[in-house]
């Protein structure tokens, strides 16, 4: 038996996501089944109980202020930290006496808290796809790696989005207890060991505003609406009427891109949307303008970390209605 006993304190405040911190403390009680002695424990900037996202209300421990041998401090995430100002409180408290603990843990857009806070200042990040440019821009001296599940800096552990923080859990129960441990709780919790892929699998095509320049704009028109065709420099440039080297400082000087770079993005992402509306790889790989199944295989691996055939059987159905039908990847 494992004896060696880890505080592990959830912060959580209203809104706060539930998934934040129930995922991640299922792993830890699992663990503790297992055999390891970890302790929860859920505070609160105040010590008042909460009302989460799903609009049960959870009581807490403490406040953070009061608490004392804290191993593990987890920052849960919540909507209303992206969309409204930071509660000072809740800055605060991840600065408060009780909040020194062996290791800082985010779940989401808790990283924001942690960020407000300084903790992240000069360390690398992550947060959900869908905020982590709002991240890098409000908080510059944070180096955000978008497309990691989990990221570890010096003793501070950020995670992606929502069910990205029960995969953390995961990695620090195998820090704590080794590999072995870990992969009894990821089997009884049916879950990957380490999940294929970065978050960039989940996330929406690329959403950026139209270009303030003519030239560029109708470039970015012309590879949006029809990817398949020839965008390679010379005919790009050609088609909106400038030179190569013109275009290529367009995109570096508005998109901070490449042409060649914007185009393989953008039929990436319309593969992917391809792909989810159930099309098969091969009709896929020829109209996103990828011309072989090869191709599109080696692109989509690079950017994704999962195979279209992979990407395909995970995200355009439950499998339910076809479960002894073995499917065929690419």
């Amino acid at each position: 038996m494992l004896t060696e006993t880890r505080r592990v304190v959830f912060l959580v405040f209203d809104g706060v996501k539930m998934l934040d911190v129930a995922g991640p403390a299922e792993v830890f009680a699992e663990a503790t089944a297992l055999g390891a002695d970890y302790v929860l424990s859920y505070a609160s900037p105040s010590g008042e109980p909460v009302r989460t996202s799903v609009g049960l209300r959870l009581p807490v421990d403490a406040a953070v202020a009061e608490l004392s041998d804290v191993d593990t401090l987890i920052v849960a995430g919540g909507d209303g930290l992206v969309s409204a100002p930071l509660p000072e409180a809740l800055v605060e408290a991840v600065r408060s006496p009780g909040s020194a603990a062996r290791r800082l843990v985010s779940i989401c857009t808790g990283s924001f808290v942690l960020a407000a806070a300084g903790v992240l200042s000069g360390r690398r990040a992550t947060t959900h796809w869908r905020h982590a440019q709002l991240l890098a821009r409000a908080h510059p001296d944070v180096r955000v790696e978008p497309d990691a599940l989990f990221v570890e800096d010096r003793g501070v552990f950020t995670s992606a989005g929502v069910s990205a923080g029960i995969d953390l859990a995961l990695a620090l129960v195998e820090r704590d207890h080794g590999p072995g441990l870990a992969r009894d709780v990821a089997r009884g919790l049916v879950m990957f060991m380490q999940r294929p892929g970065g978050q960039s699998q989940f996330s929406a095509p690329l959403q950026a505003p139209p270009p303030r320049t003519p030239v560029l704009r109708a470039a970015v028109d012309r590879v949006c609406a029809q990817p398949a065709l020839d965008h390679s420099a010379d005919a790009l440039a050609a088609a909106v009427g400038v030179s190569p080297r013109h275009l290529a400082r367009l995109f570096a000087a508005e998109l901070q891109i490449s042409p060649a770079k914007f185009v393989e993005r953008t039929r990436l992402d319309h593969a992917k949307g391809l792909l989810d509306a159930g099309h098969g790889v091969a009709e896929t790989a020829r109209a996103a303008g990828f011309g072989s199944t090869e191709t599109l295989r080696r692109t989509f691996v690079a950017r994704f970390d999962v195979s279209p055939g992979q990407y395909r059987a995970r995200f355009t159905g439950t499998g339910t209605g076809d479960v002894d039908r073995p499917r065929r990847t690419v």
